[in-house]
């Protein structure tokens, strides 16, 4: 560091040579697993065995585990690295100290992340704490969600309040860090697209957390309309029965119909029956 009168001017370190360039891009493209091209692999602090990413530690470790019990890698204790080109283990780097081939054109310092893949847009957002990929022009993160969402949702999504931090009701994978895309239901929870789309394909329409309407039933309601019309119940069972309808969160009657009670304040026939007859409380 040089002293420049009262000013302090810090040495830069040299670019590097064109020689080092080329070797930095040695194996590029050419290592890795299923889930990151990378020149590097990770010694899980947790277990002391070596693992090409977070994610092959956690199949590795958990492919009879129950969800509840799963052993994970955290990837901000990886402490060691160990160069795929030269089989050299060394601190955490960019670079390997021993052939100086770069671990990965993508490096988080913090997230202890590399990929040679830099067609996924990834960026680390200081909020999550954790990369994300798809470009970070394409993300804000919701301060109350506790997550970074597509712009499209912003102002245009019901909050809950660190509802990313959760486990996707569906396959119980934990939500806040998984590889597979999101989506936020009309009633603000959190689930894994996919997993939301074979729910709809199992006719399920209901959120499995609060159990209101995940999809514009509308048209629904109406088919429903016509066909209890259509469909009179003898004598013996025209009673009232109270319902509390899970849409709309109101209580009221209704006449039974083994189709289904409809919700007097929002027309939505998402409902339970909570009594015969009385008064709800």
């Amino acid at each position: 560091m040089e002293e420049d009168g009262d000013n302090f001017v810090v040495d830069q370190p040299p670019p590097p040579t064109e020689e080092e360039l080329d070797r930095q891009d040695v194996g590029k493209l050419l290592y890795g697993c299923d889930h990151y091209r990378r020149r590097c692999k990770l010694r899980a602090p947790c277990c002391n065995e070596i693992f090409t990413c977070r994610h092959c530690h956690n199949e590795a470790k958990n492919a009879l585990t129950n969800p509840k019990e799963r052993h994970e890698l955290v990837r901000h204790n990886v402490k060691q690295v160990v160069c795929a080109v030269c089989d050299t283990e060394q601190q955490v780097a960019e670079i390997c100290s021993e052939c100086g081939v770069k671990f990965g054109e993508y490096y988080c310092e913090i997230c202890r992340f590399y990929d040679d893949n830099r067609t996924k847009g990834q960026f680390h957002c200081d909020d999550c704490g954790i990369c994300r990929v798809g470009g970070r022009e394409n993300f804000f993160h919701c301060k109350k969600c506790g997550s970074c969402y597509s712009v499209e949702l912003r102002d245009n999504h019901l909050c809950v309040e660190n509802s990313m931090k959760n486990h996707c009701p569906i396959c119980y994978e934990f939500l806040f860090d998984s590889v597979k895309g999101t989506t936020i239901m009309k009633c603000g929870h959190t689930m894994h697209m996919e997993c939301h789309t074979e729910m709809i394909h199992q006719n399920q329409y209901r959120c499995p957390i609060c159990s209101k309407s995940v999809l514009n039933m509308s048209g629904t309601w109406q088919r429903l309309d016509m066909e209890i019309e259509a469909t009179a119940m003898p004598e013996e069972y025209r009673y009232e029965v109270s319902i509390l309808c899970n849409d709309c969160n109101s209580t009221g009657k209704a006449f039974f119909h083994i189709l289904g009670h409809k919700c007097k304040h929002c027309n939505s026939y998402n409902t339970r029956m909570i009594g015969t007859g009385e008064d709800p409380q």
